[in-house]
């Protein structure tokens, strides 16, 4: 199998939230998993595993306080400690969160946000060496509904979704037309959710309603390609890759209700995958997925066997992401969500490993290391302008 673009097939995801919730608390993820003083523990404890590339985060509230002036304290040592363990990391530089003297639904925000991430990928060049990897703005749609539609996280907006959406992209293509012009080389991601809507009914409405939500989810994702709202600029280039993320909840009914693996109604995750690669015709790669307690070994089995399943119908996928790597705690509760492949860190940064997770982890490694399910190179971005 040749090299994976982000250093290994399958890799690691941590949560790097940091929005400000519905009682205006900021949450920072990073923090709460203790991963800002671990991090090299961490990286360290992904490679031995077979992770050899990772997401991460940019905090941009700690890092812009003030316009126009940027402290790296916060993650200068995270791109040191990613280059010690020579782990491949693609960094959101936007994960619902921004700085609080900062109005996303203004003008500024967009221009404030570009000038943001040239220095935020001049940074990673500076410290890596290395080309860098983005990942813009992360799920857009989501951010839009919650923080827009639902008003439950900053812009704290009711009903006002699409426009959130809107200034989120119109943010997003400011940023990577600053980012192509400050660093041809580097290579810009998207990670967005893919869903499936069920219909309550046989009814029309019903059928017509299922479908629109449906369609719903490509918005963002059809704006930054130009694909519609093309006044924004959007066009195909803007993405070097198209990422997915996909949770067991990714798949309900329209008037709600979580349809569960194994139900008729549930539409097997590969065909999710084709449908995305034959409307964008980019590689994808799975950007975040995992599950929780007793059941993540057994979603990274059904999910690496879809994965196989789309790729023998030469559907193009870079690599899976375990999202998130680590517990963390809750949004909402604080509790500490078990998930991915490392417990709570102690005092000295040692995390426990989740047994079965390792097993069913290095098992799946082995089968696509012998299957090389890679795609071709012909997808991969060039690595100099001068390949443009």
């Amino acid at each position: 199998m040749p090299k994976s673009l982000f250093g290994s097939f399958w890799f690691a995801g941590f949560e790097c939230s940091t929005q400000r919730r519905w009682d205006q608390r900021r949450l920072d993820m990073i923090e709460g998993a203790k991963h800002d003083v671990f991090c090299e523990k961490d990286y360290a404890a992904c490679m031995r595993h077979g992770l050899k590339g990772a997401r991460d985060g940019f905090r941009w509230h700690l890092i812009e306080k003030e316009p126009g002036h940027y402290d790296w304290s916060s993650v200068r040592p995270m791109l040191r400690a990613a280059r010690r363990q020579r782990i491949t990391v693609i960094w959101d530089l936007c994960h619902y969160g921004y700085p609080d003297w900062l109005d996303l639904m203004s003008d500024e925000f967009s221009t404030r946000f570009a000038a943001f991430c040239i220095a935020a990928v001049r940074l990673i060049r500076e410290e890596s060496q290395n080309r860098p990897f983005v990942c813009p703005v992360n799920e857009i749609s989501f951010w839009s509904w919650l923080g827009g539609e639902e008003g439950k996280i900053n812009p704290y907006t009711l009903q006002q979704g699409d426009v959130v959406k809107y200034n989120l992209v119109r943010a997003k293509l400011k940023a990577i037309r600053a980012i192509r012009a400050a660093d041809a080389e580097a290579f810009i991601v998207n990670a967005e959710p893919a869903i499936n809507i069920v219909p309550d009914s046989l009814e029309e409405h019903d059928i017509v309603a299922a479908a629109a939500f449906h369609e719903s989810q490509y918005a963002a994702t059809d704006m930054t390609l130009g694909r519609s709202h093309t006044e924004l600029g959007g066009h195909m280039d803007a993405l070097d890759a198209v990422g997915i993320n996909y949770y067991p909840h990714n798949q309900w009914r329209l008037r709600g209700g979580y349809i569960p693996l194994g139900h008729h109604n549930y539409r097997p995750f590969s065909e999710i995958l084709e449908e995305v690669y034959n409307r964008y015709q980019k590689p994808i790669f799975i950007a975040e997925t995992g599950a929780e307690h007793s059941a993540r070994a057994s979603w990274i089995s059904y999910v690496a066997s879809e994965v196989r399943a789309a790729t023998a119908k030469a559907v193009p996928v870079l690599g899976i992401c375990l999202y998130p790597i680590t517990c963390y705690p809750g949004w909402d509760n604080e509790r500490m969500c078990q998930v991915g492949l490392f417990g709570e860190a102690d005092t000295q940064g040692h995390r426990p490993v989740n047994r079965a997770v390792a097993e069913e982890l290095a098992s799946q490694q082995a089968m696509f290391n012998a299957a090389s399910t890679q795609p071709s190179l012909k997808f991969w971005r060039p690595q100099s302008a001068s390949q443009l």
